[in-house]
């Protein structure tokens, strides 16, 4: 046996609520509203990035599949970044039209 088998391997799996402070382990978030209203606020990168990437994919699919030329990318490219920068603008502005 050398010496660094000589350490105990056996650990203590039960849960102490003491250490973490709380009584029962939380199901939510911690900012969720004290009444459901079934809406929740909208990440404006997530939506952004996720338009331009579904954009740029379906671009690649045109081009891929020989429905669109190669000479008309220059063109076709800024499409999807534009896109999102409108679903963003929209995303940023929708929650002042609300109120």
């Amino acid at each position: 046996m050398s010496e660094n088998d000589s350490y105990d391997t056996s650990y203590d799996t039960t849960y102490d609520t003491d250490v973490y402070g709380y009584d029962e382990p939380m199901v939510g978030p911690l900012d969720a509203p004290e009444k459901p209203s079934g809406l929740h606020p909208v990440n404006v990168g997530h939506l952004v990035m996720g338009v331009a990437f579904a954009g740029l994919v379906l671009v690649w699919a045109l081009v891929q599949g020989d429905v669109v030329a190669t000479d008309e990318l220059r063109w076709l490219l800024p499409v999807p970044w534009l896109a999102a920068g409108a679903a963003g603008l929209a995303a940023t502005v929708w929650p002042s039209r609300r109120a």
